[in-house]
């Protein structure tokens, strides 16, 4: 999202143009007072170009951006944004070269040595330009998407769950949220948490994605400890049915998952249809919680009455 509205950005254009014709004045005036050698003249000359012309890019593809936005929507407007800010910046290496009196073809045959060092320096950058520009035409995402990155690596984290001292769960280590810009070097997260993050491209190309959409189905974990005094039978009886009333809960498998010397650990398992894990999990955990409250009165009364 644009820091700027767009009126601010017309205006932002407009002095970035004025202040590089009146620097450009300012060189001419130099040169002819002799202050400036006029060897160098066409280098300076060239430099306020390449300055003005990259904000101009920048500045050009915010505006379309904004504007294209309502029309084609924002992932498209993205897109277009993003192939005119790459233009705008290869006209400016073009002019920048023919300020300076040396063809593109010139340019490119004497890079020699230095092209080799510079490239080599700026491998991360380029990577990450080309890594924008392969999501742009292989739009893996939008903008607007909500969805979740996990690194080239594809790790699985372990997870212990008190008292348990091992575990068969496994987590997705990643982040998660809603892509908001797709730029030349990262691609924007808002995430889950409310923190805007800044992916680079490159780490983008190599990733895991997930796509998530209203239509998801997930399977959602949860685990309470039951004292032994209840019936696993009688507890999974009475909870299953009540789980199954949560909006959106498909299906609900209850087994025990293992055991300690005085208590037993309840897996639930709920498939449900709900991009977030946490508000179905709140409801299966607030449930259980009631329903073992109202079976352990109910033992205790019967312990009570055998008395």
């Amino acid at each position: 999202m644009s820091r700027f509205n767009e009126r601010q950005l017309i205006g932002l254009i407009v002095t970035v143009i004025i202040s590089a014709i009146v620097i450009g004045l300012a060189i001419f005036t130099l040169a002819n007072l002799k202050v400036i050698p006029a060897n160098y003249t066409l280098y300076f000359y060239a430099t306020t170009w390449f300055v003005g012309a990259v904000l101009v890019a920048y500045l050009v593809s915010e505006i379309v951006k904004s504007r294209l936005g309502n029309f084609i929507g924002a992932s498209n407007a993205t897109s277009v944004a993003f192939i005119t800010r790459l233009l705008g910046y290869i006209i400016a290496f073009i002019g920048f070269f023919l300020l300076v009196h040396i063809s593109i073809g010139a340019a490119l045959a004497a890079g020699g040595f230095a092209g080799l060092v510079l490239g080599l320096a700026s491998q991360t950058v380029l990577s990450n330009i080309f890594g924008g520009i392969m999501l742009l035409f292989s739009r893996p995402y939008k903008v607007g998407d909500r969805i979740t990155i996990s690194t080239w690596q594809y790790g699985l984290i372990a997870p212990t769950y008190p008292p348990k001292f091992f575990s068969n769960d496994f987590l997705i280590p990643g982040y998660t949220g809603v892509v908001t810009d797709i730029s030349l070097l990262y691609t924007t997260i808002y995430t889950d948490d409310k923190v805007p993050v800044k992916i680079p491209n490159n780490i983008m190309v190599q990733a895991a994605i997930f796509i998530h959409n209203s239509e998801e189905l997930r399977k959602i974990r949860s685990k309470y400890e039951v004292s032994k005094d209840l019936d696993p039978e009688t507890v999974i009886k009475e909870l299953k049915p009540r789980i199954e009333k949560i909006e959106g809960v498909l299906e609900v498998d209850i087994k025990v998952l293992e055991t300690t010397f005085t208590t037993y650990i309840l897996g639930i398992d709920t498939l449900a249809k709900s991009i977030f894990e946490e508000p179905i999990r709140d409801q299966v955990l607030r449930i259980t919680m009631k329903t073992i409250k109202e079976l352990q009165i109910g033992n205790g009364q019967k312990q009570l009455a055998k008395s």
